[in-house]
């Protein structure tokens, strides 16, 4: 199979040339910004392309690894060539291919959605970390297996999703990664205000960030969960409630608190927890 990219930032980058070094013919690069056409085609060893016609003519599929809100724009502008055969993917995780591609099997063409879980953050050494990574493949059924074969022949996993459940799947990698922005945000935040600098709290965090999760990705969350949840510690708790000191703060801790309590549960089913969750309600309202 013969791939071009259209769109030049680190996820065309990086999938072009993990593809490229695994033996796939990636013919090349078409963008808006023709200076990052080039070094992309320069770092895989393709070609830059002028038109998207150039590029349509070479490739027998061509990923739109452009940001998610131009998706459907770039789309457009393919059907105004003759994309017959081809196969159009895109590297969103939260919308589906029949959404970027609403009309493609009426112009004989077919549409998939191809997620890589990996955090793409450099254009030039992303793709050394990939392997073994995880992909979500989605789209019309007709190359659905093709797809899965060609990424796990790769060295990726894959999962193949009903559409309908794209959404769901999306939030959930929101949550494993984004979100855990937020609550380290919010620990180095609590730290600074006891006397901490933001870079001594990140280095008092780090073995604590860093033990956690790999207990939780050797062990799963119910194994690994310690802390004052489990223990139904309710005093340490309340203390901990009553120095959190905006509505938001509180909100965050009580509502990531009841769903430990759910794991808390799993874990100690002996264990009665419900004066702890009246205490996390309370710090919801």
């Amino acid at each position: 199979m013969r791939i071009g990219f259209i769109g030049a930032g680190k996820t065309g980058f990086s999938l072009g040339k993990y593809f490229a070094d695994g033996g796939v013919t990636v013919t090349g690069y078409y963008s808006l910004h023709e200076g990052s056409a080039r070094a992309a085609a320069e770092f895989t060893g393709s070609r830059h392309y002028c038109t998207v016609d150039e590029l349509l003519k070479e490739s027998d599929a061509v990923f739109l690894t452009v940001p998610d809100g131009a998706i459907s724009s770039v789309y457009s502008e393919l059907t105004n060539y003759d994309i017959t055969g081809r196969q159009i993917c895109h590297c969103s995780g939260a919308m589906t291919a029949a959404e970027a591609f609403p009309d493609i099997r009426r112009r004989g063409a077919y549409g998939y959605s191809v997620h890589p879980l990996f955090p793409f953050s450099s254009k030039l050494d992303s793709y050394g970390k990939m392997a073994g990574a995880f992909f979500c493949v989605e789209g019309d059924l007709e190359h659905l297996g093709e797809w899965q074969s060609f990424l796990e022949r790769l060295g990726f996993r894959t999962q193949i999703i009903d559409g309908e459940k794209k959404a769901r799947y999306h939030a959930a990698c929101a949550i494993s990664s984004n979100l855990v922005c937020a609550l380290v945000t919010e620990s180095v935040e609590l730290l600074t205000d006891c006397g901490f600098t933001s870079e001594t709290a990140m280095s008092a965090l780090a073995p604590l960030i860093r033990q956690n999760t790999e207990n939780i990705l050797q062990s799963g969350p119910t194994a690994a969960l310690t802390g004052a949840v489990e223990r139904c510690d309710t005093e340490t708790v309340k203390k901990h409630l009553n120095c959190l000191m905006t509505d938001k703060e509180r909100e965050l801790y009580s509502a990531a608190s009841e769903k430990l309590l759910d794991v808390a549960k799993a874990k100690n089913p002996q264990t009665d927890y419900s004066e702890l969750e009246k205490i996390l309600i309370g710090g919801r309202s």
